[in-house]
């Protein structure tokens, strides 16, 4: 009779079915024009640009754009080097000390778990300041114009250690802690052969969202580097559009100095063709981690 009941509660007619797919299909149509648009503008000419603006339709299509960027050579290379860099050694980095932490603040026997997760809330709440991490970072640390610099001062998320302490909580009972320490597993064994393998789903969420913070970070190089071969790929494609800014504004004294018109200029084009070449690897790391979160939650499922 209760079973009967359940699967009443939980069935779903045939037009909630049909509605909740129309908003799910909406909300992804809604995620995926804009790059969509992105992509066709980056292909779209500066001509097609000038007459018909921003259009799903261009007049004329050309890889003007594309040859522009590639054009950078070294220059472009060496940011897309140092970005892949940075996000993986960052990434890797991140997540070992995340889980090490969220460990801790899972574990009910740890004694000083309260005082850390108080800690982690209260950094979220105050932080400590622009000129306090310029000179943790520069002077006593001394990452100033490296690619530490790029990686040491998001390491520790607060907020990802709240999401990996919540996942371990809800999916790692206490009864295996217990029966890995009655069977003499030390911490680290328990932690890395029991726990992780379990916890796939929460790390690989947090995984990508800590890869995504690295590689579209640009704040940081502003703050640290000067070193023009330690740009990653955002800040390149900032600085160019400051270029193209400083360009425009200034159009009239540089055309009568030296010919130049507005026409001349790399315009939209060039910065989507950019933003196409910097999203691609990202979205291409996204099935890598939706596999190791499907696998994780029909795998690692269990139950007490």
């Amino acid at each position: 009779m209760k079973r009967n009941k359940k699967l009443r509660i939980n069935r779903v007619s045939p037009f909630s079915e049909v509605l909740i797919h129309l908003i799910v299909g909406g909300f992804a149509i809604a995620c995926i024009v804009p790059f969509l648009f992105i992509v066709i503008i980056s292909f779209s000419s500066a001509e097609s640009l000038r007459t018909v603006g921003y259009s799903f339709l261009p007049t004329e299509w050309t890889l003007t754009s594309f040859r522009a960027a590639f054009d950078l050579g070294d220059t472009l290379w060496r940011s897309f080097f140092n970005s892949m860099v940075v996000t993986v050694v960052g990434t890797f980095f991140s997540l070992l000390m995340t889980i090490l932490y969220a460990y801790g603040l899972f574990r009910k026997d740890y004694p000083l778990r309260h005082f850390f997760a108080f800690f982690v809330f209260f950094t979220m709440v105050f932080g400590g300041g622009l000129v306090p991490t310029v000179v943790v970072i520069r002077n006593l640390l001394g990452l100033g114009d490296t690619l530490g610099a790029l990686i040491v001062p998001a390491l520790m998320i607060p907020f990802h250690v709240i999401i990996m302490r919540t996942f371990f909580k809800t999916s790692i009972p206490d009864s295996l802690i217990e029966s890995a320490s009655l069977d003499g597993s030390g911490e680290f064994r328990t932690l890395f052969t029991i726990v992780i393998p379990l916890a796939k789903p929460g790390i690989a969420t947090v995984g990508l969202l800590t890869a995504i913070n690295y590689w579209n970070d640009w704040y940081l190089a502003l703050l640290f580097v000067r070193d023009r071969n330690l740009f990653p790929l955002q800040f390149l494609l900032m600085e160019m559009q400051q270029n193209i800014e400083f360009l425009r504004r200034n159009l009239t004294m540089i055309g009568v100095a030296g010919g130049v018109s507005l026409a001349d200029l790399p315009g939209e084009g060039l910065r989507m063709a950019l933003a196409v070449i910097i999203v691609l690897p990202i979205a291409f790391a996204y099935p890598f981690f939706q596999r190791y979160i499907i696998s994780g939650l029909t795998v690692g499922a269990i139950k007490e």
